[in-house]
């Protein structure tokens, strides 16, 4: 059993889902727009060895708003005054996976948290596809497109078929549409989390400020512990570039990258077993 609990740091509420003590912590942090339960397709497995917290961010699910601002490096601060918190404080080590937003973030609490962190998953980080330049792409006009649907006032079912109609471009020159991609469940749920999403989340994406004070070079630098870096498949709407996917395997010191062919961002969603093999073996010769 998996159950949701609410903890307070510096008067702001947390909502986390916590699983059976099965092992060491490993702490899941979602994307944008997203909320924990996003990583159900993954917990029944990862449960079995591992204690599972599945963390909604601030503006997400049922976490209290932010008022410092959504920004990469706000959601990072955040997390870390999460992480030097009981019941993470008194944790003599952990693991760490991110998807998306989430990734970005594990991978500076690597660096952070030196030796407390013995292994990180990143699937599929944007880096710098979101930065100051995101109106040289097609991410901008996506993220104007969803802005609209935050709070799903026509309801849910409306919602997700206007999600279904948004169209996300790509390197390749090709343009997606969610429907195409994603299957009505995926929209519906979609739609879930966006009910639950603060609009102020989308501000400094949309403004090209939602990289600042991060510098994605130097994160990865100080990444110490072994790290799995999931990268999807840029022509079907994935997010990580090689250039950065390889700047990465230069930087951390004990890195390993692995590529889904036809995949979209949505990994854990859309190659489910064959993620959780990677993810199973990986965190399982990190335990060694």
């Amino acid at each position: 059993m998996i159950h949701e609990q609410i903890i307070e740091v510096d008067g702001k509420a947390f909502n986390v889902a916590v699983g059976p003590e099965n092992g060491p912590p490993l702490i899941l942090f979602h994307g944008v727009t997203r909320r924990w339960q996003t990583f159900m397709p993954l917990i029944p497995n990862l449960m079995m060895r591992f204690q599972i917290f599945a963390i909604d961010f601030p503006g997400h699910g049922k976490s209290e708003l932010s008022k410092r601002g959504y920004r990469v490096a706000d959601y990072v601060d955040h997390a870390e005054t999460l992480l030097n918190t009981p019941p993470f404080s008194t944790q003599r080590e952990c693991f760490l996976y991110g998807h998306s937003l989430g990734s970005m973030v594990v991978a500076e609490l690597a660096g952070r948290l030196g030796t407390k962190v013995r292994g990180a998953v990143l699937e599929d980080p944007p880096f710098h596809r979101m930065g100051d330049r995101i109106g040289e792409g097609p991410l901008l006009d996506y993220f104007r497109a969803v802005s609209q649907l935050a709070g799903a006032p026509d309801g849910l079912p409306a919602t997700a078929r206007k999600l279904a109609e948004v169209t996300m471009g790509t390197p390749t020159g090709k343009t997606v549409r969610l429907g195409d991609v994603r299957d009505a469940a995926a929209l519906r749920f979609t739609a879930s989390c966006l009910a639950q999403l603060d609009p102020a989340v989308f501000e400094p994406i949309i403004a090209g400020q939602w990289l600042d004070e991060y510098d994605c070079q130097a994160v990865m630098s100080a990444i110490a512990c072994p790290t799995l870096l999931l990268q999807a498949d840029m022509a079907a709407a994935g997010m990580l570039t090689d250039s950065d996917a390889e700047e990465a395997e230069e930087r951390a010191a004990d890195l390993i990258r692995i590529k889904y062919s036809g995949c979209g961002h949505m990994i854990h969603a859309q190659q489910t077993s064959k993620l959780l093999r990677h993810v199973e073996a990986f965190l399982e010769s990190v335990r060694v």
